[in-house]
């Protein structure tokens, strides 16, 4: 913990950077399973600078969301709709990634982005920014065969996400042992002093297609 308080701005950054690389080039994978157009998100993974100055993640959430749920689609997580799906599904997340932060030594509340005095889980909310793609597309899945309601098997689906494989350098792993993974290599570039994260890389097309289904 004193590492990551301690932490430099230039890691930090470059660890955003890492970060948000890794979530839009899962959401292009993400559109191009489904069938859309994918150039413009690879075409801005490529711009992403170290922290994200000009707000890649942004520009590419508003490419990205209308592809995915239809041009009407809105985040917001108060209206009664996939959103709900959506909801639930970064909640069981959100609860993973603060197990695999608190388990690898580091400070929930100390984000590398998110910063908020009320948010007592701000690096969770960073470090799950890559995997929450898996939960859009099992949401798309479930609300256009099922429905929008958060039915007890809708549920089921979203919660088995933390067991889905994972491409992770040479291997592959479970998404929650990719969490655990990712925590403790940040845990040991703040020690270090340099930068290594272990990212995950996109699933195969057919796998994302298929989630929730």
């Amino acid at each position: 913990m004193r590492a990551q308080w301690s932490a430099r701005t230039p890691l930090i950054k470059q660890a955003w950077k890492q970060i948000v690389t890794a979530k839009v080039s899962m959401q292009a994978a993400t559109l191009a399973a489904f069938g859309h157009p994918a150039a413009r998100l690879e075409q801005m993974v490529r711009q992403i600078k170290s922290g994200d100055p000009t707000n890649i993640e942004a520009q590419a959430a508003r490419y990205y969301w209308p592809l995915l749920m239809g041009r009407d689609f809105r985040r917001d997580a108060k209206v009664p709709d996939i959103n709900g799906l959506l909801n639930y599904g970064y909640t069981v997340l959100r609860a993973a990634t603060a197990r695999a932060v608190v388990a690898a030594g580091l400070h929930p509340t100390i984000g590398v982005h998110h910063h908020n005095r009320s948010n007592a889980f701000a690096l969770a909310d960073d470090l799950m920014e890559p995997f929450r793609p898996l939960v859009d597309a099992t949401a798309r899945n479930i609300a256009r065969t099922n429905g929008h309601t958060v039915t007890p098997e809708a549920k089921q689906a979203l919660a088995r996400l933390i067991s889905l494989d994972l491409p992770l350098g040479d291997t592959v792993s479970p998404t929650s042992v990719a969490l655990s993974k990712l925590a403790t290599s940040l845990a040991l570039s703040f020690e270090a002093g340099s930068l290594a994260l272990a990212l995950p890389k996109p699933p195969d097309a057919l796998i994302l297609a298929g989630l929730g289904k």
